[in-house]
């Protein structure tokens, strides 16, 4: 599989040297974009876990409670005959302490250079994987604290080092193929601590694909993701490269006016995992505009362990006002009700307020998002 990617990718890259000699000489100046966005709210969750079997809420002014704050650098450079030269160099931060994120790294979001024709596009760098692609259109409720990523932290932490992605558009048919051959040099989610490019043929190595038709009013998405274990540095229970944490997804989409519908699964064998390595996820996803500035979105999700009495359903419900294209004012609540020894939170948008095992949940924060 690694060398038909590998083939695929270095025919492009010739592509794209037959174009640049073409058309060499017309090259433009580059363009450089300043880009961003924050989110601050005021959060109360309850029964967070005090210790000594004891719970009680809390209250705390939180960042990224509708989406992960970043700031970047975006380019790009008309080479002449379609072809483009680019960059990405993001940033994460937690708004409400202005620490950096992602372990403290400066571009921890992303960093990459690549080239970019009619044949499609090659990137080399820190890069998202495929099943990020893939859960685009599906996913409205995004990254932020009361999404799917409470329920599996690697949804929005779908990003490695060391990596080289390859992904072109025909018609209505988008695909791609990602690998990483050392995904993280640091611990910062889940399978982390691992930054692999030794000489073993797996050790620390993911790889990604995905396919997409988009029919105009509904599309379907599938991506199959796979990262191999490293040392026993390693966290999360990859502590070698015959263990791996593999997610496959099918997820669907359809627009009806101005009204959308997602809905997804995902399917997950984490060999990280000693007592519960297999899971689905579940989600069915509505975003209903409700005025020209109010829009409403709500997700029902469930995550099921196999062969475990473990499972944790989420109810989540956000309302957004747009003061203009860049600020907009928000209301968001989660209900999640855990059963065995699940003890998931029904936030992530800030650490450490987990309920005791099989508590529910509830949280609810307002707050302002500005993008720039």
């Amino acid at each position: 599989m690694v060398n038909k990617i590998t083939i695929g990718m270095c025919a492009a890259l010739m592509g794209t040297t037959a174009a640049w000699a073409q058309d060499g000489s017309a090259n433009a100046p580059s363009a450089v974009t300043l880009y961003g966005v924050i989110d601050q709210a005021v959060e109360h969750v309850s029964n967070v876990s005090l210790g000594n079997g004891q719970t009680g809420g809390v209250n705390r002014i939180t960042g990224g409670a509708t989406t992960a704050a970043r700031w970047g650098l975006r380019g790009r450079e008309d080479l002449g005959g379609g072809l483009a030269a680019l960059f990405t160099l993001e940033s994460s931060f937690s708004g409400d302490t202005g620490v950096l994120g992602t372990a403290g790294r400066l571009f921890g979001r992303q960093a990459y250079v690549g080239l970019k024709g009619g044949w499609g596009e090659v990137d080399l760098g820190r890069l998202y994987t495929m099943r990020y692609y893939s859960l685009l259109d599906s996913d409205m409720f995004g990254g932020g604290g009361h999404g799917l990523g409470t329920l599996d932290p690697g949804i929005p932490a779908a990003r490695a080092d060391n990596s080289i992605s390859y992904r072109n558009t025909t018609g209505p048919f988008s695909y791609g193929v990602h690998l990483s051959l050392g995904r993280d040099s640091v611990t910062t989610s889940p399978g982390t601590n691992c930054p692999g490019e030794a000489s073993d043929s797996k050790q620390c190595r993911q790889w990604s694909v995905m396919a997409k038709y988009d029919g105009g009013s509904w599309g379907v998405v599938s991506s199959y993701d796979k990262m191999y274990g490293g040392t026993t540095a390693t966290t999360a229970g990859l502590t070698t490269p015959d263990r791996s944490d593999v997610r496959s997804t099918i997820n669907g989409y359809m627009k009806l006016g101005e009204n959308r519908v997602g809905m997804g699964w995902l399917k997950r064998n984490n060999e990280g995992s000693t007592t519960t390595p297999k899971s689905d996820l579940y989600w069915i996803v509505g975003v209903v505009p409700v005025t020209g500035a109010l829009v409403v979105d709500g997700m029902l999700s469930e995550l099921k362990y196999e062969n475990s009495a473990n499972k944790a359903v989420m109810v989540s419900l956000r309302g957004t006002y747009s003061l203009s294209k860049r600020t907009a004012l928000f209301v968001s609540g989660v209900h999640l009700k855990n059963s065995g020894a699940s003890a998931i939170s029904a936030s992530t948008a800030q650490s450490g307020s987990a309920p005791l095992a099989g508590q529910s949940q509830n949280a609810i924060q307002t707050g302002i998002r500005h993008s720039f």
